[in-house]
């Protein structure tokens, strides 16, 4: 591959805030975080993006939490940590795992999306989280991507053992009840994939101005995702 040396300039630097830009193969980083978009636009002469690393990513980070949990919390049950799982995993903790490590500054976007404010935007932001891990575990093996992925989501694990998960939407409207004159909506704003794949995209308004927005495999999920986002851009959550 012919780097470009700003680039690479560029995730030596990201790769440091985890103290290992000698062990990890850079140009899986670089795909992890390479956006569809990039790639269709043809700005680059790799025909490689992210979403082959998400998919992995995705299921190396259940496994982790799934197991940290199982191990952590002996007296909890199958249906509790099932739900402890699903708040740590969820949309809105991975776009902070992915703020936490800056990755937004990183991401090759197309124009079009870097435009509409793609680097920041959630679903961008949790897919590439899911890719990066994705990367990693290939470059380092699944001991070392666990000790990763326990610290940078830390948080939203002791959130969750706490018990401080489940319900955003009625988290959300319990904050906003607080001025009597505002109300809440929820919008699905289109669904994609076949059926036992789906995606859905879904926004949660105030007084019909967009609060947030939130990506799911259920409507359900979309709507929590977006009420926890919006929590968050309420500085509610952190």
């Amino acid at each position: 591959m012919m780097w470009n040396p700003q680039r690479k300039i560029q995730l030596q630097k990201l790769l440091t805030q985890l103290k290992l830009e000698e062990e990890v193969d850079l140009q899986l980083i670089d795909q992890a975080l390479t956006h569809p978009s990039y790639i269709f636009e043809g700005r680059s002469v790799s025909s490689l993006h992210n979403q082959r690393l998400e998919f992995l990513g995705d299921a190396v980070v259940g496994l982790v939490i799934g197991q940290y949990l199982y191990e952590n919390l002996p007296q909890k049950t199958e249906g509790v940590l099932t739900k402890m799982r699903a708040a740590i995993v969820c949309e809105s903790s991975l776009v902070q795992g992915a703020r936490d490590l800056h990755l937004g500054e990183y991401l090759l976007l197309g124009r079009g999306e870097q435009q509409m404010g793609g680097a920041d935007r959630v679903s961008n932001l949790a897919d590439c989280f899911e890719a990066f891990i994705g990367a990693l575990y290939l470059s380092l093996g699944l001991d070392q991507v666990r000790q990763i992925i326990l610290r940078v989501l830390k948080k939203q694990i002791e959130h969750a053992v706490k018990g401080q998960f489940g319900d955003f939407k009625t988290e959300l409207q319990e904050h906003i009840q607080k001025d009597p004159q505002s109300s809440l909506a929820y919008k699905i704003l289109q669904e994609k994939g076949p059926d036992h794949a789906k995606k859905f995209w879904a926004a949660v308004y105030l007084n019909e101005k967009e609060l947030a927005r939130g990506t799911g495999k259920t409507k359900k999920e979309a709507e929590q995702n977006a009420a926890k986002e919006a929590l968050h851009n309420l500085r509610v959550v952190k």
